[in-house]
């Protein structure tokens, strides 16, 4: 099975610049990605079997990580 990729690049290519530029000047919204990015990772490597993890707690962590990815969204396309 191949597992889609959910980094923040892949999820919203069309803002690429202005994630760069918001990292480098909202503290917040850099804050926001960097927990995103620990998020995908750790639901990358359950996912691939690295580790095992009950279904309820996979399901959690993707919940969080969709919760964060709503968030930097609504960010993103304020201006």
């Amino acid at each position: 099975m191949e597992l889609l990729n959910h980094d923040l690049a892949h999820e919203f290519p069309q803002y690429l610049e202005k994630m760069n530029q918001l990292k480098a000047s909202d503290a917040h919204f850099a804050s926001l990605c960097e927990h995103y990015d620990t998020d995908n990772q750790t639901i990358t490597q359950y996912e691939q079997g690295k580790t095992p993890i009950a279904d309820e707690m996979l399901e959690v962590l993707k919940k969080k990580r969709l919760e964060r990815k709503d968030e930097i969204y609504q960010i993103l396309k304020a201006d």
